[in-house]
């Protein structure tokens, strides 16, 4: 069973520091890897399914969040405010109200409309210490998040989009859904009292999930509204939620959205959250555990391991490595000076290709292929290898050999 906390030590992906304090985990390089082709992974993903991106405070005043309703419904979780001459400003426990700010200021047309709005960006949660492990629960968060305003026509179609682009994800990154869980309100007082409001969204929702097998929870929505959740598991069988699907009509009337409809009049527009990789934090703990360090190709932090037999191939090593690196191949070479060949094969265990080259393959220009899963295709020319690395990397396949 593997644990992320213990592996993403040991393979040097993240740590802590009790100067920079609990729940605050930093990044090392192999780790900064995995975070960055992740994040590019999901903006280009976005993209393609045609959000624009923003780049949002994670400062607001506290007059804000009293808008938003945070301050009231979701007080406990944010960090104190802090004074700035005569103003209050917060660290943002959510996305949302300022991506409802920046809808606010332009004039829309429902021509404009769904209008997908995307960030990767920074937030704030005041965990206690007890509940902070590793990258699962902290309190700097990166956040995937998007919000989409849209009509109330349009609202079902892109939440189901949205569920679309989860389950790609999920796909392309070897993540499982254990299930689907509409999230619904409970008895407590921390959801905004309003049950039109929450009738009207959660049939919305009902409608979205229409086809998928999914239970109902009571207590688990947003404040201000029910949400769709899909639930993954640990190795120990820990569930937790990754992505999200919400649909809130609480903050556009908060924020007195809305868009000139085709009357010419103003109309409230329906504001749909999702988050297709949740934290990245998260995402990232889970990726290490599900996969037990050993990532897909095209997420590994190294790519490919160089490893020449003696001192006498190094500079063909190194002239591979560059090769490499030219096309876009993570690649890093371990020499005679790392240890034995055994111990430098054995090191290198999780990288998906190891090519070692004695002198014959330095003098024919190419590599003994060695791979993760324990094959080995042979000789190969130098060219061969690394089409074959770029395509593997490039099609986010599972297989790292498929047959020529």
């Amino acid at each position: 069973m593997h644990d992320h906390r213990r592996l993403g030590r040991e393979l040097e992906l993240f740590d802590t520091d009790p100067l920079m304090g609990a729940g605050l985990p930093y990044w090392l390089p192999d780790g900064a890897v995995v975070r960055h082709v992740l994040e590019e992974y999901v903006r280009e993903l976005e993209r393609a399914a045609g959000y624009r991106h923003v780049y949002s405070p994670v400062l607001g005043k506290r007059e804000l969040y009293e808008i938003s309703g945070h301050w009231s419904h979701y007080g406990d979780d944010m960090f104190p405010p802090m004074r700035l001459g005569g103003e209050e400003v917060v660290l943002r426990p959510s996305l949302c109200p300022h991506h409802a700010l920046i809808y606010r200021s332009r004039s829309h047309s429902y021509r404009e409309l769904p209008l997908r709005i995307a960030e990767l960006g920074g937030m704030y949660r005041s965990e206690l210490s007890g509940v902070l492990g590793g990258l699962t629960r902290v309190r700097s968060i990166q956040l995937n998040d998007a919000h989409i305003f849209c009509t109330p026509e349009q609202a079902v179609a892109e939440a189901r989009a949205a569920l679309d682009l989860i389950r790609r994800a999920y796909d392309d990154l070897g993540i499982r859904a254990a299930r689907y869980r509409l999230s619904l309100p409970g008895d407590s007082g921390k959801y905004v009292a309003d049950p039109a409001l929450w009738r009207r969204a959660t049939a919305l929702l009902e409608e979205v999930l229409d086809g998928v097998d999914h239970e109902s929870v009571e207590g688990e929505a947003a404040f201000y509204g029910p949400k769709i959740d899909v639930q993954i598991t640990d190795p120990a069988g820990r569930e937790s939620t990754l992505s999200t699907v919400q649909i809130d009509f609480h903050q556009p009337e908060r924020f007195d959205l809305h868009y000139i409809g085709p009357d010419g009049g103003k109309h409230r527009p329906v504001m749909v959250h999702r988050s297709i990789i949740g934290s990245v934090e998260r995402a990232v703990a889970h990726l290490i555990e599900a996969h037990g360090g050993a990532f897909p190709v095209w997420l590994a932090p190294v790519q490919l391991v160089v490893l020449p037999v003696a001192e006498a191939q190094e500079e063909r090593a190194h002239e591979l490595v560059r090769r490499a690196e030219a096309r876009g191949i993570r690649a890093e070479l371990s020499g005679p000076g790392h240890g034995t060949l055994g111990a430098r094969v054995r090191a290198a265990r999780l990288v998906p290709y190891q090519a070692v080259i004695g002198e014959r393959e330095a003098d024919a220009d190419c590599a003994a292929v060695r791979l993760r899963d324990g094959r080995r295709p042979g000789a190969v020319p130098v060219g061969e290898l690394l089409e074959r690395i770029a395509v593997r990397s490039g099609d986010r396949g599972a297989e790292l050999w498929a047959a020529a």
